[in-house]
C-alpha cells in the first residue's frame, strides 16, 4: 500500500505549501470534497472483503484524520497572521485631538468656584463644606445672631417643620462653616478657609433667587489687622477679573458677626456702553467683610483676646454675572442648554493661575 503513503505525502505537502485560505480550501476539496481522494477511497471499503477492511480501512481513517489536523492547523496558522497582519494595518493614534460637537457644557457657577479654589488655594486657603440643612445656633446664634436680634429681619429664612433639638433651617449664608471650621481647629490653630456653597432665602426677582450660592473666607490667626483683610480681597479680585487695575474702596457698615464691618466697592469703567470691571469710573458694591466679632471668635472656641480674624462673603452668582456678562440670575437655574451652551465652559477649562483663570 505504498500509494495510501504517497497519497499522504502529497496531500501534507499541498496543505503546507498553500499560500491563502482560498488555497488551503481548494486542498480540502481535493482530499476531503464528495469526489476528493481520501473520500473516493472510503467508498472502496465497502467493496472489500472483511479481511482486507481490517487491513486497509485503519490506514486510510488514519490518512484522513492527518489531512484533516493538517487542515485545521494551516487554517488556525494563516487565520492568526491575517488578524495579526490586519491589527498591525489599523492602529488608532490616541493621542490625536478629537473634533467632536460638545453635548454639554461646566456651568459658569461651577467654573467660578473651581477659580475660587484655584485662586485662594495659592493664598494658602482650604475650601470648607458644612450642611446645607443647619441648626438654628450654627446658622444665628454663634454669628451674634440671636433671637431676639434684629439682624434676623434681615434673612428671609426657611425654617423646617418637624420636631428637632434645636431649629433648623435651609443655611441663609455659608458663614456657618465658619464656627464649624473654628470648632473643627480646637482653638488652638490658625484657620485659613473658603466655603463656597448653596444658601437659601424666599427672595425671587432678576437678582435674586431662593436658592443661590455664596463663598465665605475667613482667617484666625494673631496679630491680624484689616490691612491683611484689604490686601487678601485685592490680590482676589485682581486674579479673578485678571486685570491689575483694581480699585477697592471700604465703606463702614454693619454685620452682626463682624466689628468694624465693611462693603467692598470695586470700580468700574463704561466700555461700549457696559460697566467693566476696572478702572475708577464708578463704584460697584461686590463683597461684605469685616474683622471677626469678639463673640463669633468665642463661640468657635477661641480666646478673643488672643486670637483675631478677618471675614468676608459675596454672591458666587453675582462674580459670575460681573465677570461673564450675564444679565438676569433667574437663566442660572432655568435649565436651558440653548444658555449653557453659550455661557458654559469645556470640561477641559480647569482654572490655573499660569493659564489663566478663565483661559
Amino acid at each position: 500500500m505504498t500509494d495510501l503513503d504517497q497519497l499522504r505525502t502529497d496531500l501534507l505537502a499541498s496543505v503546507d505549501a498553500a499560500g491563502s485560505l482560498d488555497a488551503l480550501d481548494a486542498v480540502r476539496v481535493h482530499a476531503l470534497g464528495k469526489q476528493g481522494a481520501v473520500t473516493g477511497l472510503l467508498k472502496t471499503l465497502g467493496g472489500m472483503s472483511p479481511e482486507e477492511r481490517q487491513a486497509t480501512g485503519p490506514r486510510i481513517h488514519s490518512l484522513r484524520e492527518a489531512v484533516t489536523d493538517a487542515i485545521a492547523t494551516r487554517k488556525a496558522v494563516m487565520e492568526r497572521d491575517a488578524l495579526d497582519a490586519r491589527l498591525a494595518g489599523e492602529t488608532l493614534d490616541m493621542t490625536l485631538p478629537v473634533d467632536l460637537p460638545t453635548t454639554g457644557g461646566v456651568h459658569p457657577v461651577s467654573q467660578v468656584m473651581d477659580e475660587l479654589a484655584e485662586i485662594f488655594a495659592d493664598l494658602g486657603f482650604a475650601v470648607a463644606t458644612g450642611p446645607e440643612i443647619e441648626d438654628d445656633w450654627h446658622n444665628f446664634s454663634a454669628l451674634n445672631i440671636p433671637e431676639t436680634h434684629p439682624a434676623r429681619a434681615m434673612h428671609d429664612t426657611f425654617y423646617l417643620a418637624g420636631e428637632h433639638e434645636r431649629p433648623m433651617v435651609l443655611r441663609t449664608h455659608t458663614s456657618p462653616v465658619q464656627i464649624r471650621a473654628m470648632k473643627a481647629a480646637g482653638g488652638t490653630k490658625p484657620v485659613r478657609i473658603i466655603a463656597p456653597g448653596r444658601t437659601y432665602r424666599s427672595d425671587s426677582d432678576a437678582t435674586h433667587t431662593p436658592m443661590f450660592h455664596q463663598v465665605e473666607g475667613l482667617v484666625i490667626d494673631k496679630g491680624i489687622t484689616m490691612g491683611h483683610l484689604k490686601w487678601t480681597l485685592e490680590t482676589f479680585l485682581k486674579a479673578f477679573f485678571e486685570r491689575d487695575d483694581i480699585v477697592l474702596r471700604l465703606r463702614p457698615s454693619y454685620f452682626p458677626f463682624t466689628e468694624p464691618s465693611a462693603e467692598v466697592d470695586v470700580g468700574f469703567s463704561i466700555q461700549n456702553g457696559k460697566r467693566v470691571i476696572g478702572g475708577a469710573e464708578g463704584w460697584m458694591e461686590v463683597l461684605g467683610s469685616g474683622m471677626v466679632h469678639r463673640k463669633v471668635i468665642a463661640a468657635g472656641g477661641y480666646d478673643p483676646d488672643e486670637w483675631q480674624g478677618f471675614a468676608f462673603g459675596c454672591g458666587i452668582d453675582r462674580l459670575a454675572m460681573l465677570k461673564y456678562g450675564m444679565d438676569d440670575l433667574r437663566a442660572f437655574f432655568d435649565g436651558d442648554l440653548r444658555w449653557l451652551k453659550h455661557y458654559g465652559f469645556s470640561a477641559l477649562d480647569v482654572p490655573t493661575l499660569s493659564g489663566g483663570v478663565s483661559l
